[in-house]
């Protein structure tokens, strides 16, 4: 629990809420109990615009948000750029959370209403083709505009709602199926990470406890020995 002033008034964020300050406005903070920790994102205004095509910023009057309903894609985008905060995070993942944040922000703001998603299928197609056959890779945002020929922001909206993930997630699980395949064939470990493009053994391990629920040693043992322990 955290208690901060702000806008004249004194607040209290509790645990699963949403704590949002908008750009240059005063604030203080303190724990509401006897220790807390926290983490938070600065998103710099001009991304937020940038992700909304331009025009003014979205207001949202009341700094503290439960995190569902209409806040859900807030809360999901920043919990998972929070939970790997401490990887290396790419520019694929830093437009996803602008969009999301952005879009979340708009709908939380009482004079915008969400927007339809067109999606030209062809273009998801080939983001998609290009993601899987070159997973392994450092991938730009730039490039994905010159394959798409739009905007990175349009194609992460179009990505998600024609695949249900965005083209970060969508390229790390294909990069975990690369390094799954290099173990299934006895790679070590540490090559399988470098090669499937992760930063090192542990940001592989983490990636694939997270997403298989076992560790890449427990898995090779699994697949080696049919017994995990």
């Amino acid at each position: 629990m955290q208690t901060f002033g702000y806008r004249g008034a004194r607040r209290v964020c509790l645990p699963g809420q949403l704590h949002l300050l908008h750009p240059d406005e005063l604030h203080d903070g303190a724990p509401g109990v006897a220790g807390f920790t926290y983490r938070i994102v600065y998103l710099a205004p001009e991304l937020v615009r940038d992700a909304l095509g331009g025009g003014s910023l979205p207001f949202v009057a009341e700094p503290i948000q439960h995190s569902s309903g209409v806040a859900q894609p807030v809360a999901a985008a920043l919990a998972r750029l929070l939970a790997d905060i401490d990887e290396p995070i790419s520019q694929l993942l830093v437009v996803e959370a602008a969009v999301a944040i952005a879009d979340g922000l708009a709908q939380l703001s009482e004079r915008a209403a969400r927007r339809a998603v067109t999606v030209d299928m062809s273009t998801v197609r080939l983001v998609r083709e290009y993601l899987t056959a070159h997973a392994s890779e450092p991938i730009s945002a730039v490039t994905l505009e010159r394959l798409a020929g739009a905007d990175r922001y349009t194609i992460v909206r179009q990505f998600k709602a024609a695949y249900g993930t965005t083209p970060d997630r969508y390229r790390l699980l294909r990069r975990l199926d690369v390094a799954r395949a290099a173990i299934g064939r006895g790679q070590p470990l540490a090559q399988a990470a470098v090669d499937a493009g992760f930063a090192d053994q542990s940001h592989l391990t983490r990636q694939f406890k997270r997403a298989y629920g076992m560790t890449p040693g427990c898995w090779q043992r699994l697949t080696a020995t049919a017994s995990c322990r």
